[in-house]
């Protein structure tokens, strides 16, 4: 019978096959996980830095006995906790024991009770332990992040919050955001932020693929399952055991594999085509959308109860255009990268450069700046060209390139992130003011001196604000 993953496991070293039995009987009526091995050398092979749960242990073990153990688990871990059982106990082994760093020293025989309720609060220990850890990983790591998701504006700050708080868990992560925003940037985030960073990271886009693939490419097949499986092929889901893996496009899942994907994410089992017998897999899913997953799921293009399991934690990538100056913080990190990959100089923007940065939709988000950035390091020393002529091919028809000294350009600085914000809020004014930090009177007289008027957004604001 495989346990749920989610339980805290104990791992159980004796070599008695009866206590080992009754053991497990207990600890897994508390609640817990059992994992079980009769000599030290399997216990180790068992543990590691990561081991989330405690260790109990009978101190007679063939071979070695359980003080060195002990000792052993102290090296690799000294908060991993260890409670030592045993028949022949005495003052001074317990003393030994205690000054080993046991957390706990049990006697047989002993009440079911008893080593249930030593287990659970050393598991609780462990577990205060290991959330220090993550925060504390969570505060060096934090920079790294940041270099990674790049921006100043909140909803930047708060997602990298978020990532940093989930990574910490093995639930299901849902990233919805437009295509270019960086949702497999943030998978990879999750993934390496994680205790299981040292496991695969395995990355498939389910629209990349022709239908009559998805499901070998995921599930893997047996020698002989079908036409040209003249070998067995493990899928992606199996090679990402213990690591994550990373659904991009799952809206474009063939409905008639949905139900098997549910079935792996309710059991952590797969079944490969042409396979006799499920296997085990201990993974993390993290999937992503470029739409609205209800939407898809009203249209019918993803099942309901499947979205149930992806989307225990749902995070939302803010497209570019929302994300205020990010724009010109993320140009300008493209820029030294690609002047710097390409062995040039980092070439200069101007003023109109800079409007443009802010103004334009970025309909491609992240990806088109990344590229935009590309181009203009590579035209620099060639054919230099205004960014918004490389981007969009023209210049903007309502304004004229901008000669002149600062005043000059600071006015068409001015006029294009006002234009631009008219834009971006249909119109509507109070939404222009909080972006712009401007009372009502200076936008008024402002948008009069540049010749600007909320129509030009294409939508009419209402009588009342």
């Amino acid at each position: 019978m495989t346990e749920p993953l989610d339980k805290t496991p104990v791992l159980i070293v004796d070599d008695d096959p009866s206590m080992r039995a009754a053991l497990r009987q207990w600890i897994r009526l508390a609640g817990f996980a059992t994992r079980e091995v009769a000599t030290s050398d399997e216990a180790m092979a068992k543990l590691s830095a990561g081991f989330d749960g405690c260790v109990v242990s009978d101190v007679m073990l063939e071979g070695e006995d359980g003080v060195s153990l002990l000792r052993r688990i102290g090296e690799l871990d000294r908060d991993l906790p260890v409670i030592l059982i045993t028949g022949h106990g005495d003052v001074p082994m317990a003393v030994e024991a205690m000054r080993a760093g046991a957390y706990d020293f049990v006697e047989k025989p002993f009440d079911p009770d008893h080593i249930a309720e030593v287990v659970r609060r050393a598991c609780d220990k462990r577990t205060l332990v290991m959330e220090n850890r993550a925060l504390k990983s969570q505060i060096s790591d934090g920079a790294g992040l940041e270099s990674r998701l790049i921006g100043n504006s909140p909803a930047m700050q708060t997602l990298r919050q978020q990532i940093l708080h989930f990574a910490g868990t093995d639930a299901a992560v849902l990233i919805t955001g437009e295509t270019g925003t960086g949702k497999e940037v943030i998978a990879q985030a999750l993934h390496d932020f994680s205790h299981r960073k040292d496991g695969p990271f395995a990355a498939i886009n389910a629209a990349a693929l022709p239908e009559t693939m998805v499901e070998a490419e995921l599930f893997g097949h047996e020698a002989g399952a079908f036409t040209g499986a003249d070998r067995q092929r493990v899928g992606r889901i199996e090679a990402a055991n213990s690591g994550v893996l990373f659904l991009d496009e799952i809206v474009s899942m063939p409905l008639g594999l949905q139900p098997k994907l549910l079935r792996v994410l309710q059991e952590r089992k797969v079944d490969r085509i042409g396979g006799t017998r499920p296997v085990d897999v201990d993974i993390r899913l993290i999937s992503a959308a470029n739409m609205d997953p209800k939407d898809a799921v009203r249209s019918g293009r993803l099942r309901e109860d499947l979205l149930f399991r992806l989307n225990t934690i749902e995070l939302t990538v803010p497209p570019l255009r929302e994300r205020g100056r990010d724009s010109l913080l993320l140009f300008d990190t493209f820029l030294n990268r690609f002047a710097v990959q390409y062995g040039m100089d980092s070439p200069a923007t101007t003023a109109r450069d800079e409007a443009f940065l802010q103004t334009y939709s970025w309909p491609g988000n992240v990806r088109e700046l990344r590229n935009a950035a590309e181009r203009f390091v590579l035209n620099a020393g060639v054919s230099p060209q205004p960014l918004e002529v490389l981007v969009t091919g023209r210049g903007n028809a309502g304004a004229k390139p901008v000669d002149g000294g600062l005043k000059e350009l600071m006015d068409a600085y001015e006029r294009s992130l006002i234009e631009g914000a008219l834009r971006r809020h249909g119109g509507h004014i109070a939404e222009v003011m909080r972006e712009l930090n401007l009372p009502r009177r200076t936008l008024n007289e402002k948008m009069t001196r540049h010749g600007l008027s909320r129509e030009m957004a294409g939508t009419p604001e209402p009588s009342e604000d």
